[in-house]
Order: structure tokens, then sequence, then C-alpha cells
């Protein structure tokens, strides 16, 4: 979810690996890094976990990469970093309904935050992550907003504006289930800009349909139709999205 090769200076390996990554390319991005340190075993695993979210595939590859980026980890943060990938790879086979694996999920997230300290760079990604878990897994809201604060915090002080477009556009979810609109539009509005920026061509249909669930005609109709264009660029992925872009159903016949 953090980003890679998303800045000037990055070599030319991290740039072609995010604009695979970005493309919705993840397998085609997991190829091109050797899993023989454990930060390019990591990475790997987290492009694999990833697709795993978006596509709802790749749960085995998935599962490899994860077992030799967790064989490779040697320091708290890494192995903490190896567990955090664990929680969110449980997290979406439970959200996907492939397997229940939220108690797995809970528990590895549990170890990531025993083993990444306050303040370390992959404790904002963390913090989102248990933030999901207590958005779509325990339905606690207030728990799921005082993760995604804490996450968007360190992705600020960090310069993570990848995470900060997701932990920007769930701050607006919960704000638009509470009704206010005004705080909603913002933070959808802020999330789409930092992805556009980026060229996170992936994200951008679900950050089109989000804010357009904010906004009033005919701007969300534009909205969602952009979302639509993409969804179809990309090959129907992110795969959940297609509930979000049905096209309304017709109304009942009438004797």
């Amino acid at each position: 979810m953090s980003g890679f090769g998303t800045t000037p200076g990055d070599d030319p390996l991290q740039t072609a690996v995010w604009r695979l990554r970005s493309r919705a390319c993840w397998a085609d991005a997991a190829a091109l890094l050797r899993p023989d340190t454990p930060a390019s075993a990591l990475q790997r695993a987290a492009l694999l976990v990833e697709r795993c979210l978006h596509t709802e595939q790749g749960w085995e590859e998935a599962e490899d990469g994860l077992r030799t980026a967790e064989a490779l980890a040697h320091s708290d943060e890494e192995r903490g970093a190896a567990a955090c990938e664990r929680g969110q790879l449980a997290y979406a086979a439970t959200l996907h309904t492939v397997r229940d694996r939220a108690d797995e999920a809970r528990a590895a997230l549990g170890r990531a935050t025993a083993l990444i300290p306050p303040g370390a760079p992959g404790r904002a990604l963390l913090d989102f992550r248990r933030g999901l878990l207590a958005e779509n897994l325990t339905l606690s809201p207030q728990a799921a907003r005082a993760a995604y604060r804490r996450a968007h915090a360190g992705a600020t002080a960090h310069s993570d504006p990848l995470l900060l477009s997701f932990t920007w556009r769930h701050l607006a979810g919960l704000a638009l289930r509470d009704g206010e609109l005004a705080e909603a539009r913002h933070g959808f509005t802020e999330s789409l800009r930092i992805r556009e920026e980026l060229g996170y061509l992936v994200g951008t249909a679900p950050a089109l349909v989000s804010l357009a669930d904010a906004e009033v005609e005919p701007e969300a109709s534009r909205l969602r139709e952009e979302a639509r264009r993409l969804f179809r660029l990309l090959g129907g992925v992110p795969t959940w999205l297609a509930r979000e872009l049905a096209p309304p159903a017709p109304p009942a016949a009438t004797a």
C-alpha cells in the first residue's frame, strides 16, 4: 500500500515496478524483483498480496511470497513488516469470503504492532490496516477512525503520499457515513488529487466513485462514468468495484 518508485531519484528498477503496479500488473512487477534480500522479498510479497485484494486471485503465489519474506526477515522491523503483510492477506481472504481468516488477521497485525515501534516508517501502514480490520470486519467505526488518524499522521510525517490517499479516502468514508458531507467531499477530493498526481491508475476509479457518492448530479454521474471507463481499461480491476459501478436496476413494471 505504501509507495515505491513514486518520487524523483528512484532507481530504474523501482520506477519500473511502480509503473507496472499502478497499472494493475502486480505479477509482472513482482517478477522484476529477486527475493534474495529481506527488503526485496518483502516488497515482492506485498505486491502479490495487493493483487489478491484487487483481483481475488493469486492466493497461493502470495502465500509462497510471504513464506519467503518471513524466512528472510531477521530484525524486529522486518519480522513486523512480514507479519503486517500476513495480516493483510488474511484480511483480504476474509473480506472476499474466500475463507474466514479474521482471527489470523488480528493475530498477525497484533504481532506486527509488538514488533514495529511507534514512529517507525512501517507503523503508519500497520495503523491503516488495523483501521481496515476495525471498519470492515469488527464493524467498529470509532476504532477505525482512530487508527486511520494515526496512519494519516504517520504518512504525513514520513512523506508517503500514496498511503495518504488511502487515509484521506477512508476517513472521508466515515465522515460520509456520519452525514458530514463537506468533510467527506474534501477528503475524497484530496485522495483523488494525490492518485492522479502519482499516476496511480488502479486506484483512480475507486477514488472517483467515492467522490461521486458525496457529490450531487450531474457531477456524480460524470464521475461514475469516468470511473467506468478506467475500470474497463484495466480489465475489471479492482473486482469489488463492479458492484459500485453496476447500472441502476430498471423500475419494476406496473399494471
